[in-house]
């Protein structure tokens, strides 16, 4: 049996949630299209590789914010002939292809300050390049921020993957920042390519944590520890009687859907809709307790003298 999805008043609707974390998408969109313009025109005013690099990096945030809508959009679809339980899953694809470009930024800053380490030119017009990219950082950690906080208050992967993201671009800003002002207080030219090869390792980390979090969503994860134990604490309530025992307890999520499987045994003298009131009392208290949680109950009958 299934819960219906309550609409608590302490809540948005899903459809409102829904409009909402597109609208944040969108924005993540804009804010892309604006960095990579920014960035670009200072690596072209600095010569910088680092600064060329980091607006590559912004490009790959680009198609990722785009993947992004995509996945929001597709998740939010109900259950079909084809998909039973929904379409959750798309944000975990998400979130692994956010974490993949994120590799291939990463590959390719490593792979063009080699090149200028190998053979160094002179950086021009430092002072506009950095001021112009100082502005598009902060366009970026001002809508990072946003987009994990709302990520992590609406149980969103890709939200947060896409925060991340640009966190993670920010973060390359920031080193290739420092470098190129090191260059122009010491003159040494090699420093511009060795800061960015340091960045492209670093956030080669951030790319790991988004396929590995990905992968694992996609393998059927359980709930978090918290949500279980809260889970746990709703049936033992919900089945107080000492003749009802909870023998199995499962659990998985799908994006932002949460499934909870439970096994109670009861009496077997017990009617079937003694049975089945108890297992509606299991769902409403579940989903009450966690809004939205699909619960599936399984009630099975043992002898009154076991």
């Amino acid at each position: 049996m299934s819960s219906p999805v309550a609409d608590s008043p302490d809540l948005p609707r899903p459809e409102d949630r829904q409009k909402l974390l597109e609208r944040f998408l969108w924005l993540s969109v804009a804010t892309a299209l604006a960095t990579v313009t920014i960035k670009s025109l200072a690596a072209y005013l600095t010569n910088s590789v680092g600064l060329w690099s980091d607006a590559a990096e912004s490009t790959v945030n680009l198609v990722a914010a785009l993947v992004a809508a995509w996945a929001i959009r597709l998740s939010a679809k109900p259950a079909d002939h084809n998909h039973d339980f929904g379409h959750g899953k798309a944000e975990y694809v998400s979130a692994g292809v956010e974490g993949a470009l994120i590799f291939v930024a990463a590959a390719a800053i490593i792979y063009s300050a080699i090149g200028r380490l190998m053979k160094p030119e002179p950086l021009e017009q430092l002072g506009i390049g950095l001021a112009i990219s100082v502005v598009a950082s902060l366009l970026n950690l001002g809508v990072g921020l946003a987009l994990l906080r709302a990520g992590r208050a609406h149980r969103s992967i890709t939200l947060e993957a896409d925060g991340k993201h640009l966190l993670t671009d920010v973060w390359t800003s920031v080193g290739v920042l420092v470098g190129i002002g090191l260059v122009a207080l010491t003159g040494w030219m090699p420093l511009d390519p060795i800061v960015a090869i340091g960045v492209g390792i670093n956030i080669l980390f951030t790319g790991y944590q988004l396929v590995r979090r990905s992968v694992v969503g996609l393998l059927d994860a359980a709930l978090p520890e918290d949500e279980i134990a809260i889970v746990s604490a709703v049936l033992a309530h919900a089945c107080a009687d000492p003749k009802v025992d909870v023998t199995e307890l499962r659990t998985r999520e799908s994006g932002r859907q949460r499934f909870v499987y439970a096994t109670l045994e009861v009496p077997g003298s017990w009617t079937v809709q003694h049975g089945h009131d108890l297992a509606d009392e299991v769902e409403a208290a579940v989903d009450a307790a966690l809004p939205g949680t699909t619960t599936f109950v399984h009630i099975e009958p043992i002898p009154e003298s076991a």
